[in-house]
């Protein structure tokens, strides 16, 4: 561009001598013009340059990835080859060892599906034990939470004898619970003389207080047992040994209860065990005492208990 330029300056200075000032003005305009197009061509091929140059080194830089890639192909390559002809031999190999081996085949695929069927019928006879098993655990929560009523029952039931006898107790009465009953021990003294089966004033009125409470609780069924001693028992008439003495003070009681309240005499039973289930099995005078008695067994009915039982 520097060498346009003196170009120029020379040629001006040699036509000042020999051209009109007009001449002059317009070759200095026709100059500055093509001046200013070849600067702009500069610029142009410049920036085109600059472009080419930004584009030569990304595609250097792209090349430059490819081969990379390619190398790392090529390895990829080289080693599924080794893979394939390794898996080819062992192809090869094994259709060499079974090919003169079909009956063997044939049997070890036939043990193969005998052995998935069974356990395919072991899986379905599992799944049959658990839905057993849960349907069992079903009712055994039915179970528990029909017994666990059934002692709650009982338990309210015995406070509220308890509470009804509370003056009798001392005095040859006794309220205790066993294998979910309550049971109400009276004492000969309490409630008979020695060999007699007609219950005393203070006898009736602890039954009293007793019939109230049963007659509360329709749901409770009430065994009367009578017990005697292993003194032998002689009388006359109808009654004549324990067993007889045992039955008869087990019915008066029940006799008393009715007369007392509303009962359902269906609710009742009474039973004789003479003098074979002793509370104290010691032959003395003390034990014989506890051994009269007379117990009155109070058992919540097992309806629901039992329907839950037999519909299994």
């Amino acid at each position: 561009m520097q060498k346009i330029l003196i170009l120029i300056a020379v040629i001006s200075i040699s036509l000042t001598s020999c051209v009109s000032t007009k001449k002059y003005n317009d070759l200095a305009n026709r100059c500055k013009s093509e001046n200013e197009k070849l600067s702009a061509k500069v610029d142009e091929l410049t920036t085109s340059v600059n472009e080419l140059t930004s584009e030569n080194s990304r595609l250097k830089k792209e090349n430059a990835r490819l081969i990379a890639d390619t190398v790392e192909l090529a390895s990829s390559l080289r080693v599924l080859t080794a893979d394939y002809d390794e898996l080819d031999r062992s192809y090869e190999m094994l259709k060499a060892q079974t090919s003169g081996n079909e009956e063997e085949t044939r049997k070890v695929m036939s043990q193969l599906k005998a052995a998935q069927d069974d356990l395919i019928a072991r899986e379905d006879k599992l799944k049959d034990l658990q839905v057993e098993l849960d349907k069992k655990a079903k009712d055994l929560e039915e179970l528990r939470s029909v017994l666990h009523k059934k002692d709650s029952i009982t338990q309210g039931l015995r406070k509220a004898v308890s509470d009804a006898l509370l003056g009798f107790e001392g005095k040859g009465l006794s309220v205790h619970m066993k294998d979910g009953k309550v049971y109400v021990s009276m004492e000969e003294k309490l409630l008979f003389a020695s060999g007699k089966w007609e219950v005393s004033n203070e006898g009736v009125s602890a039954l009293k207080g007793l019939a109230k409470v049963l007659e509360k609780n329709p749901d409770i069924n009430v065994m009367i047992e009578g017990h005697t001693d292993n003194v032998p028992y002689t009388g006359t008439g109808q009654v004549k040994d324990n067993w007889d003495l045992s039955v008869m003070r087990a019915t008066s009681i029940v006799k008393i209860l009715l007369a007392n309240s509303k009962i359902d005499p269906k609710r009742l039973t009474t039973a004789g065990r003479s003098e074979f289930l002793p509370i104290d099995p010691s032959n003395n005078p003390q034990s014989r005492a506890k051994n009269r008695r007379t117990e009155i067994i109070l058992t919540p009915k097992l309806d629901e208990l039992l329907q839950i039982i037999g519909s299994k």
